[in-house]
């Protein structure tokens, strides 16, 4: 590994119950759950994580890994953890020249890689456009974002992990996998390919490096960043929003993406974010945006706007069009909507095709507010625009198997801030989520318009018999045929599943 100018490592650092730091540590995004661990640990090397695991193991106790803490559940926060890894000193991006690819520490968040990459390289990789998230997460659990239909998903771009393992005896150890295919390890690297975080080991770094390009000018490694985004923001009122023309809006948008989600479109570069919020909202709308350098850049992301008002009779409140730097504040990052002490109920699932009718209007039914007194503001349907690249690979080439989805549709209820609201709420997002997927048991069964769902935006639901009556397991939702190779993996690299938790990777029956 190449060598950095990188300052000794500060830590560990042990923060115990007590301390006066320890209250703010405990804490995550969802403020729904607050962990009470015996003490949280922060690491910089490597050589600390590995000794971190080791002593939390020989002293049997529960130990869980932390990078952003942007989890929707409370898979580092249960009342069982004992010990929380926290990654976030572990932040170094360089471009490691013995590899040949960029190194990602584990506990950097995406914010600080986009920068550091564009700064340095003028590079980039497909990743979200939340830039408080941390990688680790992130990336284990696939990543896409604004880049993806043009670069495909992060996983497409990744070539190492260096993973923290246990085996059986209990030892910790660190290991290096790659996508070569004759790395003894090359199952680890593909399980960490969209196998999610907290199911195998704690990742402590990533390597980019895109597949096929021979060049040892690091610039030419990762996808370019672009300089400027074209931009159109359109928004709509909830006061003259009929159901019909609820209706045709959204059959217009899905349709649209359903017609131009190939990868040779002369629209792959376009990405499209819907975010229709609850009535309480008072209005909703969409945030486009395309490489300014896409020829005829004006004229595509024009005429995608326009096929998504055709025939809406409820004009737009708001339709702007502009030029803004690629790392410009358009980039709805978590420091909105969240809030300091935001409690969230989070669902999700793909789409193959465009939504039917009749589940347009049972989500019309609950986010305006038709049949129930409910009022949350920033309760929504979000659709956000996959496909073009992503859908060029293969299903089984990395873990996540869902690659012929044109949308990922994200159900939300969120920022209500008092424990008391939190069962109505909760109540809520699980009625609305089941009467969407009313004719296949609740969820989002893989078929010819659904295709599971994705673990990154994890929903401990999907594994209650209560709330998921299709017979479909959790495991296929999220995986489908990808799941019983997952489970050899773990058997293999945490045969003692030391890293679990509501929806982790379970080890095989054999």
């Amino acid at each position: 590994m190449s060598e950095t100018n990188n300052p000794p490592a500060f830590g560990p650092v042990t923060v115990p119950a007590g301390d006066p730091r320890y209250e703010s540590l405990v804490e995550s995004f969802n403020h729904r759950f607050v962990g009470r661990p015996d003490y949280v640990q922060f690491v910089d090397t490597t050589e600390q994580v590995v000794k971190a695991v080791t002593d939390a193991v020989t002293a049997g106790k529960r130990i869980v890994v932390r990078s952003g803490g942007h989890c929707f559940e409370d898979f580092t926060s249960s009342a069982d953890v004992e010990v929380l890894l926290d990654l976030t000193p572990m932040s170094n991006v360089y471009f490691d020249k013995a590899r040949g690819a960029f190194a990602i520490e584990g506990g950097a968040s995406l914010g600080h890689v986009y920068r550091t990459l564009f700064n340095g390289w003028g590079v980039t990789i497909p990743a979200g456009t939340c830039f408080e998230v941390g990688v680790g997460g992130h990336i284990t659990g696939g990543g896409y974002g604004h880049l993806s239909r043009r670069d495909g998903l992060v996983v497409d771009h990744l070539y190492a992990v260096e993973v923290v393992v246990v085996d059986e005896t209990g030892q910790a150890r660190a290991v290096v996998a790659t996508r070569e295919p004759d790395d003894p390890n090359h199952d680890l690297w593909w399980a960490n390919t969209g196998g999610g975080g907290g199911n195998f080991g704690v990742v402590t770094r990533f390597w980019m490096r895109t597949p096929g390009i021979d060049s040892t000018d690091p610039a030419e490694l990762l996808p370019k960043a672009p300089a400027n985004m074209n931009r159109a923001v359109v928004m709509w009122p909830w006061d003259s929003m009929t159901e019909q023309d609820f209706v045709r809006l959204v059959c217009n948008y899905c349709g649209w993406f359903e017609n131009n989600s190939e990868a040779d479109s002369p629209y792959v570069n376009l990405w499209t974010n819907f975010i229709i919020t609850h009535r309480a909202s008072g209005m909703f709308g969409l945030t486009t945006v395309i490489d300014a350098a896409t020829p005829d850049a004006d004229r595509l992301l024009a005429e995608q706007i326009e096929a998504i008002r055709a025939g809406v009779g409820v004009e737009p409140v708001l339709d702007t069009r502009d030029v803004i730097h690629w790392m410009s504040k358009w980039m709805p990052s978590y420091s909105w909507p969240s809030d300091p002490d935001g409690r969230y109920k989070n669902k999700a699932g793909y789409l193959r095709r465009a939504l039917p009718e009749q589940q347009i209007r049972t989500i019309f039914k609950y986010l305006s507010g038709a049949d129930s007194d409910f009022s949350n503001q920033s309760a929504c349907l979000v659709l956000t625009a996959v496909g073009g690249k992503v859908n060029t690979v293969a299903p089984d080439e990395t873990a996540i198997p869902q690659r012929d989805s044109i949308l990922k549709a994200s159900y939300s209820c969120g920022m209500w801030t008092s424990e008391n609201e939190d069962d109505d709420h909760v109540a809520w997002s699980r009625e609305y989520y089941r009467e969407v997927y009313a004719e296949s048991g609740g969820v989002p069964v893989p078929d010819g318009v659904h295709d599971g769902s994705y673990i990154s935006y994890p929903d401990v639901d999907l594994a209650d018999p209560d709330w998921n009556t299709s017979g479909v397991p959790w495991s296929t939702l999220y995986y489908k045929d990808n799941y019983p190779r997952l489970q050899r993996a773990k058997k293999v690299y945490d045969p003692r599943d030391v890293f679990h938790h509501a929806l982790s990777v379970e080890l095989p029956d054999d």
